[in-house]
């Protein structure tokens, strides 16, 4: 279930080397077929993140599963929660509605398929239906993602270049910029590591009245990871575990127009998600809570932290809320 001491893998130039609809991609590489990224996790990084543990401070990286209504997205709704009960010694209660990635949540590997080769690992398309365990969230569930979290504040570093970031506008964020604020920061990423970028987008799109917000949603932008190459080389050759942001979709919308991936991914329309989440088998975690994290932080001077991803065990689930802790 996790890489032995000393394991290697291929450079992403290298990925790109690799045969036919391997090309790019990390299919095969892992002893855990479905387990993707996280699987640069072992043991000994565990044990590791534990000395991140400095102040004892725990923080919840979910916001309530009704917070994004309205939100962004065109289909999901807040769920609609019921307590009943039996006789008068007894409570109990339910959820509809409920959409797993309708808050705080990490997608899974089943979430996108790439256009040009198929889901991940080449798991043909009739295996991915309810019911299925194949790239289920549950590998996540039955074996959680814990390891050292690494945050990266862009909100901070963008008000302090006098820049801060254009969230009405949707702006794109470069990797040239995410490397400035990590280096800013004096982070040095370790294999294994689970980073998150603090954009402050969700703390801004939250403080909107419900009128801007569906305005907002109804213009499809939102800031994020601007979509290149490069990015998606750096992430791998950095052998990142899991890439979470407090924003809609981790990378900006609509995708810039110089995106390379606008004809390998046309029902995305040039996204990234399908390069991370189907080709590298790169975890995204969507509108986590990193504003209360990034200020203990930047109080401390440590941007390093225990993270612990326990995500719902549904067989066959494409997301669930993260369920996400950081413990610093």
């Amino acid at each position: 279930m996790t890489p032995e001491s000393g394991t290697t893998y291929p450079s992403f130039e290298s990925l790109l080397e690799r045969d036919g609809p391997l090309s790019g991609t990390s299919w095969g590489l892992f002893p855990d077929a479905g387990r993707g990224t996280p699987s640069f996790i072992g043991p000994d990084s565990v044990r590791e993140a534990s000395a991140c543990i400095r102040t004892g401070t725990a923080f919840g990286l979910d916001y309530p599963a009704d917070a994004f209504d309205p939100g962004m997205s065109l289909k999901r709704r807040a769920p609609r929660h019921t307590i009943y009960s039996s006789h008068p010694a007894h409570r109990d209660d339910y959820l509809d509605g409920y959409y797993l990635q309708g808050s705080s949540q990490i997608d899974g590997l089943r979430h996108r398929r790439a256009d040009d080769v198929g889901f991940y690992n080449g798991t043909p398309d009739g295996d991915v239906r309810e019911g299925t365990a194949a790239l289920g969230i549950q590998v996540w569930a039955e074996q959680p993602i814990v390891g050292r979290g690494v945050l990266v504040d862009l909100d901070g570093y963008c008000r302090e270049q006098g820049t801060p970031i254009d969230h009405a506008n949707g702006q794109p964020l470069s990797l040239a910029l995410i490397r400035a604020a990590a280096e800013a920061q004096s982070l040095i990423l370790r294999p294994g590591d689970i980073l998150m970028l603090h954009t402050g987008w969700c703390e801004w799109f939250l403080s909107l009245p419900p009128e801007d917000r569906n305005s907002l949603r109804d213009s499809r932008r939102a800031s994020g990871i601007g979509q290149s190459a490069e990015f998606v080389a750096w992430a791998w050759d950095n052998r990142l575990a899991v890439l979470a942001a407090d924003n809609f979709a981790v990378e900006c919308l609509p995708p810039v127009p110089s995106s390379p991936f606008r004809d390998t991914a046309p029902n995305d329309h040039g996204m990234m998600h399908q390069q991370l989440l189907a080709k590298l088998g790169l975890p995204l975690g969507e509108l986590w809570q990193l504003g209360p994290l990034s200020r203990h932080m930047k109080a401390t001077g440590n941007w390093d932290a225990l993270v612990t991803v326990k995500p719902l065990n549904i067989t066959g689930a494409t997301g669930s809320p993260a369920n996400a802790t950081a413990v610093t």
